[in-house]
């Protein structure tokens, strides 16, 4: 960590404030949203389908206004969205809390949701621009800030809702009324990406979609991003049926999330480093794909296992497969993810970089969603079909086939080809 903290001091003003923003945000979203299924099933007596459908619209506005978010930020400027984006998440936060009828909460759910569409793309691409040659780094460091915010946020979470749901909004709705504040008026004014001129949207959302290589970075992509959500489906799930449901599944499903970011958290920056000084930047993503393939050939040894019995060595000998199936999926991560951003720049030619970030974050959003759809299918499927370990073989072929769509693409000069542009016209 020491080294995380010398790269941090390294980087400008504008980049810092942007790396505790991340930190922060994340904090406020992970100490609340683990626990608002609880909250509305348990505290509000909410049929399981109505807390699907608030789920499901804070995860609809975020996803399908991506692009939007990513549009406005280039024709407005990166700050304007930022601010909006935390304003709005306060004002989502605070009412989350303090309404029990489901219009409220479907509208409080939707602001949640497109708060995190205006601020996301917007982040990402004033990082890449404040950050300039050393934007491989920046995106390393801002992963370590990232996870620090989702292994901290839950433990705070739970000790605030252990106390009441409404002490844990006010929690996190505070801590964006001051991340507002603290951006407001700190955070310098950064133009979008797109030059001097501001095209009809239509004209830069043209040349956003005929930029043939960001279209196939992205396809290539889309299946890391199922992969990766799998610490969230399919690992608790396999080790919900070993362990079961009580203290020893919650803290056997706790321990795969803190080894994912602990992983992250120590080895981020050395392992950056270490790539970006012997490997290219397609052998870098190509790795990171190969590793998250790799995270799930270690589920097949407890594949075809009845339940764990009590004892802790029958616990433990169900779970170690699955801790470090977690632990590949986050090295995997580490190697993918400033690599994964810089491409996204370069693609873009440093232009329209917002629309561009925006476009990708919709793509990976429809990928997880039908990629989670399937695997809950699957694992259903294959257990009571006799072939358990097939979902989990599927899944590794998944990260093998994204690993060599990537190396096609590095051979065939496509991840550093200029987009495709359209002509700006005045508006």
């Amino acid at each position: 960590m020491t080294g995380a903290w010398r790269q941090f001091r390294s980087f400008e003003t504008s980049v810092r404030l942007l790396l505790i923003n991340q930190l922060t945000i994340n904090l406020g979203f992970y100490m609340l949203m683990p626990y608002l299924a609880a909250h509305l099933s348990g505290d509000l007596g909410m049929a399981a389908w109505t807390v699907g459908l608030v789920l499901g619209v804070r995860n609809l506005s975020q996803q399908g206004m991506f692009l939007v978010g990513g549009a406005l930020a280039d024709r407005i400027g990166y700050k304007p969205l930022i601010v909006a984006g935390c304003a709005l998440r306060t004002l989502g936060f605070a009412l989350l809390g303090f309404v029990d009828a489901l219009p409220a909460l479907l509208v409080a759910s939707a602001a949640t949701g497109l708060a995190g569409a205006l601020f996301n793309p917007a982040v990402r691409a004033y990082l890449a621009a404040d950050s300039g040659a050393r934007r491989v780094e920046a995106f390393a460091l801002f992963n370590v800030f990232y996870q620090a915010g989702i292994l901290l946020g839950p433990l705070i979470g739970v000790a605030l809702t252990g106390v009441a749901f409404q002490l844990t909004c006010t929690v996190a709705a505070a801590l964006f009324v001051v991340l507002t504040a603290v951006q407001l008026r700190q955070l310098p004014a950064r133009s979008g990406g797109g030059g001097t001129e501001r095209p009809v949207l239509r004209v830069q959302g043209r040349a956003v979609l005929a930029n043939r290589p960001f279209w196939l970075f992205s396809a290539a992509m889309v299946g890391s991003y199922v992969l990766s959500f799998q610490v969230y489906l399919a690992l608790p799930l396999e080790t919900k049926r070993l362990v079961g449901d009580g203290n020893k599944g919650t803290v056997a499903t706790s321990a795969l999330f803190v080894v994912s970011a602990l992983v992250a958290l120590a080895g981020q920056m050395r392992i950056t480093g270490w790539c970006k000084r012997r490997l290219r930047r397609e052998q870098c993503l190509t790795a990171g794909l190969v590793l998250m393939a790799a995270a799930f050939l270690p589920p097949l040894v407890t594949a075809g296992r009845p339940a764990a019995g009590s004892s802790l060595p029958a616990v433990l000998g169900a779970v170690a497969p699955l801790l470090l199936s977690a632990a590949l999926l986050a090295a995997g991560t580490t190697v993918l993810y400033p690599f994964e951003m810089d491409t996204i720049v370069a693609l873009s030619g440093d232009r329209w970089v917002a629309t561009h970030y925006g476009l990708y974050n919709t793509v990976a959003g429809v990928g997880i969603t039908v990629g989670n759809l399937a695997t809950g299918g699957a694992l259903d499927a294959s257990r009571s079909v006799g072939h358990p370990g097939l979902p989990w073989l599927v899944l590794a072929l998944i990260g093998m086939l994204g690993a060599a769509a990537m190396a096609a693409l590095g051979r065939s000069g496509r991840l550093t080809a200029a987009p495709v542009k359209a002509q700006p016209v005045s508006t």
